[in-house]
């Protein structure tokens, strides 16, 4: 303790027999031992020195006569307030105070990684974890070997010397693992201790924590463990956090990003909840008016259930869950069942490929198909998917005042046609949801930029890694929800690894493709990752809770 900085420095009005001498040289520059005013003001008795009273004398200004147990705290204060706003589904309200507080957490960060407050000369896996899952998330550069320091042999600890370990810290190293990059091996060994080490923990309900006091912390665990980033949707992972969260009288998330005036008595529990049941009697609108749908089109005779229609309308609305982004909810439901009769409609056998040619023929004319009795069920989808490009192209333009028309016809022909000659490697209808989406989002996809190699690329991956977990989930492959019996299968591995360069290829900075767009690709595919890692019953109960049940 007296030669490199720890967590003892946070105690020293609790030792005896100090080198001070040796001591000093281990004080930040501001002058304090850590962050701890207790520490700092003990030295400062024993030394008298001078920028112990500098650091004591301006925070005692600060604070009107007194001083907080820490300070500054201004690191992992900020990031504690963004993963919880981010958790609870209200971060769109603080866009502009969450960039301003990466920012601040990124100027200070060091390849060793990070303390509670700036110029500790001190880092632990917390924060450190934590800081290089926010900002990778967001964009900024940050290398995962940050985390090499804190693993011991087969172990990873808080920090050196450690001799009791708190769930928490290792729960944020176990969130950081999976925002992997392909061949990051310190990412797979940090997910491997951490999830055994939290399962032992479940099992042997031990969460005594030295950070957090919440009777919630076993729920969030286990629900941590149960829905991993890649299976995670935004609205599903809001539901849960705002039921098992523990923060009502967090006052200090609203200090730290500096006092939002949208909120009353800096309630962000309330925010939440409130946002929440917005937007979920907006999705219960939008429900009744797709059942509407379902029936004007008399969807149940072409093979369609009501229960069919419910999870494409669920994987939507989980995703992308603002009330005004309704016209890109209903496209993206509409567009899966209709994805879905066309291909059954072109891969199935008593179809003959007149039929096929015929139908492709119609729509690249918007004409409807032929009257012949063999053309019935053509001819009743080419028209459920003619008027409903209509409806989607009349919403875009009252949203975004663009004409996307021509953009979402030829998607859909394009598409058409490779399955009409059997071309689609992965059956690329993740490419045309993507397009789909970003098109009626507003988000203008040029045929430049169709051509481009680096989309080509994002197009091709997101194809592959929808392809093999649609081949998991048809063919039964692994126990559906039991995560450990997938890992066994070399697919899955192959599945891993895609999705790690996926989302390296979407958080890494380039100019080339707007990063909404390369977020779309990522949505699709994690969405495709939901529903064949979770078994009908688990969807069931999401289903619930995000559509039919308010908080």
């Amino acid at each position: 303790m007296h030669n490199v900085p720890t967590t003892l420095l946070y105690s020293l009005e609790g030792l005896q027999d100090l080198d001070w001498e040796k001591l000093l040289k281990l004080q930040t520059p501001l002058g304090s031992f850590l962050a701890s005013p207790a520490s700092t003001a003990f030295a400062l008795i024993q030394t008298k020195d001078e920028k112990c009273f500098r650091y004591l004398d301006n925070i005692v200004k600060e604070f009107q006569g007194g001083a907080p147990a820490a300070y500054p705290f201004d690191l992992f204060a900020r990031l504690w307030a963004i993963d919880r706003v981010q958790r609870l589904g209200i971060s769109r309200f603080f866009t502009p105070q969450i960039k301003d507080c990466l920012d601040h957490v990124y100027r200070y960060w060091t390849e060793d990684g990070i303390f509670a407050g700036r110029f500790a000369r001190f880092s632990d896996v917390d924060g450190s974890s934590m800081g290089f899952r926010l900002l990778r998330l967001h964009g900024y550069k940050t290398t995962p070997d940050v985390l090499k320091q804190f693993k011991n042999h087969d172990k990873f600890s808080c920090f050196a010397c450690q001799m009791i370990e708190s769930p928490t810290p290792i729960y944020n190293l176990y969130r950081a693992s999976q925002v992997q990059f392909p061949r990051e091996k310190i990412l797979e060994e940090a997910r491997e201790f951490s999830c055994s080490f939290l399962q032992e923990r479940l099992a042997s309900n031990k969460f005594l924590d030295k950070w957090v006091i919440s009777k919630h912390l076993p729920d969030e665990i286990r629900k941590g463990l149960e829905m991993p980033w890649y299976a995670s949707l935004p609205r599903v992972e809001a539901k849960y956090y705002i039921e098992h969260y523990g923060g009502e009288d967090d006052i200090w998330i609203s200090k730290t990003l500096y006092r939002m005036p949208d909120i009353s008595n800096n309630k962000f529990l309330e925010l939440a909840k409130l946002d929440f049941n917005r937007c979920q009697a907006q999705h219960q609108r939008e429900w009744y008016f797709l059942e509407e749908w379902y029936v004007n089109f008399k969807l149940q005779e072409l093979g369609i259930s009501k229960k069919d229609l419910l999870l494409a309308y669920f994987l939507a609305a989980a995703n992308i869950f603002e009330p005004e982004r309704s016209n890109v909810r209903l496209a993206w439901a509409k567009s899966q069942i209709i994805i879905r009769l066309m291909t059954f409609y072109f891969t199935r056998e008593s179809n003959t490929l007149e039929e096929r040619i015929d139908l492709l023929s119609k729509f690249k004319n918007f004409k409807c198909i032929g009257k012949r009795k063999s053309y019935k069920t053509g001819r009743r989808i080419l028209d459920i998917l003619l008027k409903t490009l209509d409806q989607h192209s009349i919403e875009t333009l009252e949203e975004h005042d663009k004409d996307t028309s021509h953009k979402q016809h030829c998607a859909w022909e394009t598409w058409l046609s490779k399955l009409n000659n059997e071309d689609l490697e992965y059956n690329d209808e993740a490419e045309l949801l993507v397009h789909i989406i970003n098109t009626c989002a507003g988000y203008m996809v040029s045929v430049d930029m169709l051509q481009h190699p680096e989309y080509k690329k994002f197009s091709k991956l997101t194809n592959k890694i929808c392809h093999q977990l649609k081949e998991y989930q048809n063919n039964k492959v692994h126990e559906m929800g039991n995560r450990d019996k997938v890992t066994h299968g070399i697919k899955y591995k192959e599945i891993e690894t895609d999705m790690q360069a996926l989302v390296q290829l979407v958080l890494e900075e380039t100019n080339e493709i707007d990063s909404n767009i390369k977020q779309t690709f990522l949505m699709v595919a994690k969405t495709c990752y939901y529903t064949a890692f979770f078994d009908q019953e688990t969807i069931g109960v999401h289903i619930s809770k995000v559509i039919f049940e308010s908080v």
